[in-house]
């Protein structure tokens, strides 16, 4: 696209997807990262655009902090939550736009998100921005309204709280596809040793019904309680209408379950070492809603 003649509008369009992206990954719900991106072209259409020096700076600076204000009252929110709180899933094959375009650059997984919540809001930005979507300290102290040396200071912070130099969960897709086959393949016979035999020593599941529906009101750990909980889930449901598909999840293989013909659960996996080290099953039905239009 010529610059020269680019509207604000078109401006907004190409940039849609990065300011998803990282609204996003600060809040790990979607609603409120479309909430995020609509109050960003809402200020971009009343001046935004006539005082922006150039257009990503703008309107990545008010998306970032507009996110750092309502993570901050969605932290206080998650400590009422009822069990775990695991981010919404993204669904790739039903989600529209601005999902559908979503930055396939930086980290999106389950488990990277989850990484995120150990970190402050302003740790969380900072992270981000430098980490992920590769600002430099210049852009990330003008977009957050620090000083480069307060900027360097904060990453610092958060990289010891992530643990610092730890890989970004990268994924190898075939590997994670044919683990997750398996996966399912062993649940299915509801046999535990099955199941047992794909987990890592330490293995972990990690349930979110929201206190709308059952699940594990606490992490379970362990390959043989894990084994033994997901054969035990399959076994009661034996006898319901109940099917297992392999879909993309946050930009990996997951598995979205139907019980009676209406989606039940998304389930999501972390890989390390060739087995898998955590399970997450997302079932609050708040966070199954992009999935209302399809059909078993």
């Amino acid at each position: 696209m010529d610059t020269q003649t680019a509207t604000p509008l078109d401006d907004f369009v190409r940039l849609r997807p990065r300011l998803f992206g990282i609204a996003y990954r600060m809040l790990g719900v979607r609603a409120d990262a479309e909430d995020i991106v609509q109050e960003a072209w809402l200020r971009w259409q009343n001046g935004g655009s006539l005082e922006a020096r150039t257009p990503e700076a703008w309107l990545v600076t008010v998306v970032t902090r507009l996110s750092i204000d309502r993570l901050r009252g969605a932290l206080t929110e998650r400590e009422r939550y009822v069990g775990p709180w695991l981010p919404e899933p993204l669904v790739e094959d039903t989600a529209a736009s601005p999902e559908s375009a979503l930055e396939a650059a930086g980290d999106l997984s389950t488990a990277f998100l989850l990484m995120l919540e150990r970190l402050a809001p302003e740790e969380r930005a900072v992270f981000l921005l430098h980490q992920v979507f590769d600002f430099d300290y210049a852009e990330v102290a003008a977009t957050v309204g620090k000083t480069e040396a307060a900027c360097r200071k904060v990453l610092q912070r958060a990289r010891e709280r992530v643990r610092a130099e730890r890989p970004r969960f990268a994924v190898n897709r075939e590997l994670h596809l044919e683990l997750l086959g398996r996966f399912v393949q062993a649940a299915r016979s509801a046999d535990p040793a099955q199941v047992q035999a794909l987990l890592a020593a330490d293995a972990t599941f990690t349930g979110d019904g929201g206190g709308k529906v059952k699940t594990t009101v606490r992490q379970v750990v362990g390959a043989d309680r894990v084994g033994r909980l997901v054969a035990g889930i399959e076994r009661k449901w034996s006898n319901a209408d109940t099917r297992h598909d392999i879909i993309t999840v946050n930009g990996a293989p997951g598995v979205l379950t139907w019980r009676n013909g209406m989606p039940d659960a998304i389930t999501s996996i972390h890989i390390e070492d060739g087995r898998i080290a955590a399970i997450y099953v997302v079932r609050n039905p708040d966070k199954l809603g992009g999935l209302a239009g399809l059909r078993a």
